[in-house]
């Protein structure tokens, strides 16, 4: 996947299972309504980098929120380029050298380079939360700070909730990719996330693109779910 040419469509299905036969199943099914496939933590910690070819044809969002001192997680970045995934994840908060480092392993995949994307504060952390962790003022200031830092470090976008796609346009312009999660639609269960939206919402905002999990994956039939999604922000 070059990545200069992402996907235009805007929905992304995550589809983490450690199940590698609903892995395929659900990619298949989901995959043409889709820009991307995210296959996060709990596919490549069952499945390993094997993991990958159960997204294939599809491209793949790669969302491993890597967090590490920077020779390791530049390493990291090195050891996935042969799988070729269009985007991946590291957090924000591990400071600007270690996503420098990283963005400079991405450059070792020449034209094939993901894009690299900063996670700046998890959807499912609100303000009480995130205080508890040591931040104060909100997510919306440390998303903004972290976006920041991510951004002059050199990533190609950033991970952020609905509520903060306004306040890093507003600091970014349309530049930057903003990928958000969080996304339900309406009447879906909230399940453990804090700052939501529905689709609608985050595309008119300003998302790049929305990630949506549970309400495809689980609903009777995933492929209708995510037509329908994507149909409504088409």
């Amino acid at each position: 996947m070059n990545a200069l040419a992402l996907p235009a469509q805007r929905l992304i299905a995550a589809i983490d299972t450690a199940d590698p036969r609903r892995a395929r199943e659900l990619a298949a099914a989901v995959g043409p309504h889709c820009g991307l496939v995210k296959l996060g933590l709990e596919a490549f910690c069952a499945l390993g980098p094997a993991a990958l070819d159960t997204a294939i044809p599809y491209p793949v969002f790669l969302d491993l929120k890597l967090h590490d001192i920077p020779n390791t997680v530049a390493g990291a970045v090195r050891a996935l380029l042969p799988f070729r995934p269009a985007m991946l994840t590291i957090h924000a908060s591990g400071g600007a050298a270690m996503i420098a480092a990283a963005r400079g392993a991405t450059e070792h995949a020449g034209d094939a380079r993901p894009r690299l994307l900063a996670v700046t504060v998890l959807t499912s952390l609100a303000a009480a939360a995130l205080s508890q962790t040591g931040v104060a003022g909100g997510p919306r200031q440390q998303v903004l700070r972290l976006g920041r830092l991510a951004l002059d470090a050199g990533a190609d976008g950033l991970v952020c909730s609905a509520d903060e796609i306004s306040v890093l346009r507003d600091a970014f312009g349309g530049g930057p990719i903003l990928v958000v999660p969080g996304i339900r639609p309406h009447g879906a269960d909230r399940g453990d996330q804090s700052r939501v939206a529905t689709p609608q919402a985050a595309v008119a905002a300003g998302a790049t693109y929305i990630v949506v999990g549970r309400p495809i994956t689980t609903a009777t039939d995933p492929a209708a779910a995510a037509a329908a999604i994507a149909a409504s922000i088409a």
